[in-house]
């Protein structure tokens, strides 16, 4: 093991005890310290604590080189700003040369939403004559209805619903816990997946207490709700670009359409920072925009 993989090595052990982030995110930190490790190796620098300024700036511009959009060119140069925030935390270097890095100017992106509309028209497009008919109908209303991130779907538990008090309990990124209300409807589409399919599936050792199980009775994994909501947007030919996320950001904007306080959907979305949920209240504007440019007299042909 060389330097490098030895720093890299125990900067993910850090990730991992120290920041507690999740798997997803370590192995991210982890793709972007290596090819830093990659590109200093070419330039000769085998060991991290002798790597410059000179040496970012090459780094970054062969990112640039490479064609990487200016969303992908940040995450990596924050995933380095990390790495160099870890190595003074050890006690292996004393300044930090990453500081002076400036991220690329990232453009305003709105995500796709989905109307009230097209929504039911998905949970309508399910076929009920398929065991996991009424499985996925309560998935789609479980992420609409609640904002979850399609990794903490998968990962719900029966012990973190409380139904009948209108809540359940989510652990999201960094295994931080939040408590997220829900809508009569789920409790009824839960319930009734419970009673109609899970009640009567063979389950594996182990996943006893997860919630929604696919045939073969263990946890589904992530790429089966993406599966899942291609197929029905294929049968409605829905045209728009959507995945499990949609269903999070429709939830988002639908309650500040609706009036809803920002500082509540932080919560109830489990964002660390307020300007991550602030995205939202600009697809509001750009609603109350197209509402405007389509009812307003003056604006009327």
């Amino acid at each position: 093991m060389n330097t490098w993989e030895r720093y890299i090595k125990n900067f993910v052990s850090f990730l991992k005890i120290e920041k507690g982030l999740s798997e997803n995110s370590i192995l991210a930190y982890q793709r972007d310290v290596t090819k830093l490790m990659e590109y200093c190796t070419d330039h000769q620098r085998d060991n991290p604590t002798l790597v410059g300024l000179d040496e970012l700036k090459g780094f970054v511009f062969i990112l640039h080189e490479l064609g990487l959009s200016a969303r992908s060119q940040a995450r990596v140069i924050s995933g380095v700003k990390q790495f160099f925030q870890f190595l003074i935390l050890e006690n292996e270097r004393d300044d930090d040369p990453s500081e002076l890095l400036e991220l690329p100017k990232i453009g305003l992106k709105l995500p796709e939403v989905l109307t009230i509309e097209e929504i039911d028209a998905l949970i309508e497009a399910i076929d009920y004559s398929k065991n996991e008919g009424i499985r996925n109908r309560a998935i789609l209303e479980t992420l609409y209805s609640c904002g979850l991130r399609v990794s903490e779907l998968v990962n719900l538990r029966f012990s973190d619903l409380y139904l009948e008090e209108g809540f359940m309990r989510v652990i999201g990124k960094g295994n931080k816990e939040r408590l997220v209300p829900t809508s009569p409807s789920v409790k009824e589409e839960i319930t009734c997946y419970v009673s109609e399919t899970r009640n009567h599936q063979t389950i594996k050792p182990g996943n006893e207490d997860v919630v929604f199980l696919n045939r073969r009775g263990v946890k589904l994994t992530r790429v089966m709700i993406f599966t899942i909501i291609k197929d029905l947007a294929n049968v409605i030919g829905l045209k728009k670009s959507v995945s499990p996320h949609t269903f999070r950001h429709s939830f988002a904007t639908h309650l500040i359409e609706g009036g809803a306080n920002l500082r509540a959907i932080q919560e109830m979305l489990g964002h660390e920072s307020i300007t991550t949920t602030e995205i939202y209240t600009h697809l509001d504007q750009r609603f109350i925009r197209e509402a405007i440019i389509s009812y307003h007299p003056r604006n009327m042909k």
